[in-house]
């Protein structure tokens, strides 16, 4: 090949990428029409040639010009998102640059989903009507002149998880998806994380991005109560301790008809996995198309959960990429190259060398590298118990005789917790993969908000976030079937109220993680019924969860009987074990 042939292209000794060769024609504001006879508002981004080409779909519910506007990349700042309405944030930006993929070859279409920006109707978040829609824009997309009649979708996000549950309905021009970052259960990974309310993204998210893109929500439950039944229903909610002391939520059910406030009622209506979220998980049974998944390890409020169950459920070629803890910056352009290397080979029978590499690749924090694997969890993962023990150790050692129980406040006048630390490691050992916490516990209330968290401490004493767990005690029915060892799965259809007093038994799952902690470094623990104060955007997301306000006293059980333990994922170090010295002598 002569040098010219390479520009812009991706490229190695053995394969090389679709190369930038072609001028962009932009068509703005194009109609897509529906069978219903709503029109869906697009902007098309083609090569300027009179061949035909591949073409990308992205679909979503945001601004649209913002989406392919000649902004300069970011990441997303924490200001925007404690004070929304200063300024539009940038993490709606995540269609990827149409001019990118145009210049290579393919044709991206970037579409507001139904009742969204310019398009008409009503927004059905993520349900049946929405799916359909998509399904329509690629077989319409498919037989336009300029399109050779393959498909395919691509973005982040909401432009991610919307393109696997339109691949379980079989678009027959729909050949590959390339959707990191996205969620695949909408009441287990955002809404209702552990079956608690998790009301803060969903509220500011309706506050800021739905607001600029105008969105004009179905107001579902209306639909199925009617009015009188709605209201009486919201009423019902505004009587509840919990949710009346919360002003935000206050707000949007005093005006639940405002602006985007019916999605947030529907979401508040849904306190249990019914027919509403079943329509909003996805049918992994019918995809059988290609697929690139993936997230990043900060998005464990979101999107982390969905990657690892699609690795787990889609039985079609995938690959897998867990990024470094800072999520991508907006708008979306890091991972185009590999996007076009997945495209090449899928949709053009081109060799790029993509699908002969590792088919996980995972950034372990602590490191500053990758690792690559076949298979998720990691074969070479030990699952090891770390016990709790008294004076807030956690240790791999077993309960000594007569071992005892801890105990904590939770009320609106005293938030408290408790907190298990290993001893400073010896060893560098790497944690990577699901982690599960069994708790032995009581209270004297009828329910308990368990949130907890796995931290690291340095030798200096600076604490990180990793990963976090949630739980509501009256939802702890597991769905033995569908659990794992590693990773417990609750109904949420059936809740049960705690006996006061009585012992109960707890399997919570924390979202998992890939951090080495480095000798010197501390494994802790914390366990709580409230959210901490996060540090940044994915912490904020992973936030938000509803506050109990009734007063309680929780007592944790650590002995023989009932053995409370944090089940850890070790993937490299830990041959000794910890150290109850620290590995140092007495002094």
């Amino acid at each position: 090949m002569a040098f010219e042939e390479y520009q812009g292209a991706m490229f190695s000794t053995k394969w090389r990428s679709s190369e930038r060769k072609y001028g962009v024609i932009i068509e703005e504001d194009v109609k897509i029409p529906m069978p219903d006879g709503v029109k869906l508002s697009c902007d098309v981004f083609r090569p300027d040639s009179n061949e035909k080409f591949p073409a990308i779909l992205s679909v979503h519910c945001y601004h649209q010009s913002g989406q392919t506007g000649p902004i300069k990349p970011t990441a997303i700042s924490t200001a925007q998102w404690r004070h929304p309405g200063q300024e539009r944030t940038n993490a709606s930006l995540e269609s990827g640059d149409p001019m990118f993929f145009a210049r290579r070859g393919y044709i991206h279409v970037v579409c507001n989903v139904r009742g969204t920006g310019k398009s008409e109707g009503k927004w059905d978040f993520v349900g049946p009507k929405e799916v359909q829609d998509v399904y329509d824009s690629i077989e319409w997309a498919a037989i336009q002149p300029w399109c050779n009649g393959d498909v395919a979708m691509f973005g982040v996000s909401y432009f991610a998880w919307i393109q696997l549950f339109v691949a379980a309905l079989n678009p027959p021009h729909l050949k590959t998806i390339f959707c990191p970052w996205g969620a695949t259960d909408f009441y287990r990974d955002l809404f209702y994380r552990g079956g608690i309310p998790a009301y803060m993204w969903p509220i500011g998210w309706s506050q800021t991005s739905l607001v600029y893109a105008n969105a004009r929500p179905e107001n579902h439950c209306k639909n199925e109560l009617g009015e009188e039944g709605y209201y009486k229903a919201i009423a019902d909610l505004l009587e509840q301790d919990d949710i009346r002391m919360v002003p935000e939520i206050v707000q949007v059910l005093k005006n639940p008809e405002a602006g985007a406030n019916p999605f947030i009622v529907d979401f508040l209506l849904h306190p249990l996995y019914d027919k509403f979220w079943e329509e909003r998980t996805v049918n992994y049974e019918t995809i059988n198309i290609p697929a690139y998944i993936g997230a990043c390890w900060a998005n464990f409020g979101i999107h982390l959960r969905g990657a690892f169950r699609s690795w787990e459920k889609l039985n079609v070629p995938k690959k897998m990429i867990i990024g470094p803890p800072i999520y991508l910056d907006r708008p979306l352009y890091q991972l185009q190259h590999e996007a076009v290397r997945w495209f090449d080979h899928w949709l053009r029978g081109i060799e790029t060398g993509i699908m002969d590499e590792p088919a996980v690749r995972l950034f372990i924090m602590g490191t500053g590298e990758w690792k690559e694997a076949t298979d998720w969890p990691l074969p070479e993962t030990k699952w090891t118990p770390f016990y709790l023990h008294e004076e807030g150790l956690l240790s791999e050692h077993e309960f000594w005789s007569n071992e005892g129980s801890d105990s904590f406040h939770d009320s609106p006048w005293m938030r408290g917790n408790l907190r298990y630390s290993t001893p400073p490691l010896v060893e560098n050992t790497e944690v990577t993969g699901p982690i599960t916490l069994k708790l032995y516990a009581s209270t004297n209330d009828k329910d308990i908000h368990w949130i907890v968290s796995l931290l690291e401490v340095d030798p200096e004493g600076n604490e990180r976030l990793l990963t976090k767990g949630w739980l509501k005690g009256s939802h702890r029915n597991m769905d033995v079937e569908n659990s794992k060892p590693w990773e417990p799965f609750h109904f949420h259809n059936k809740p049960e109220d705690l006996t006061p007093g009585e012992i109960y038994e707890f399997d919570i799952s924390l979202v998992s993680t890939g951090n080495l902690f480095k000798a010197g470094s501390r494994i802790v623990l914390k366990i709580s019924c409230v959210d901490d104060e996060p540090t940044n955007p994915l912490e904020l997301i992973a936030t938000g969860s509803l506050k109990r306000q009734s007063v309680s006293r929780i007592t944790l059980y650590r002995n023989g009987d009932h053995p409370s333990c944090l089940l850890l994922p070790i993937t490299k170090g830990n041959i000794l074990q910890t150290f109850m010295s620290g590995g140092k002598f007495p002094g």
